[in-house]
């Protein structure tokens, strides 16, 4: 399994759009793609545009699978001009649990703000 941290940080005035084209991409990508097993996106309380998105996939291939499928290369190219610094951190798992029967209510939650 493949687990990384993505830090981004997203010029304000594109945070809205920003945040409804990477929900979009999360979506297709959790729909889409088996070996996608898990994106969270959430931001930094009191500074949205400050992003982290916990990543997880069943292994190398199926990482390399989603960088080009068409709903991810859709997201970077929109969104090239809206990110101001990217940084992919490599992880070692330790613990990742979720309580049996746990949903958010979908396959998603997106906060408008």
């Amino acid at each position: 399994m493949i687990v990384r941290i993505a830090e981004l940080e997203i010029d304000p005035q594109y945070l809205r759009e920003y945040t409804a084209l990477l929900s979009e991409e999360i979506e297709a990508s959790i729909a889409l793609e088996p070996g996608v097993l898990m994106l969270h996106a959430v931001s930094i309380k009191g500074s949205g545009e400050t992003i982290r998105i916990l990543e997880a996939y069943a292994d190398q291939a199926a990482y390399e699978s989603h960088l080009g499928t068409p709903h991810f290369l859709k997201y970077k190219t929109l969104t090239a001009n809206m990110v101001r610094s990217l940084a992919l951190l490599e992880t070692d798992p330790i613990c990742l649990s979720t309580k049996p029967g746990f949903s958010y209510g979908g396959p998603r939650v997106r906060l408008e703000k």
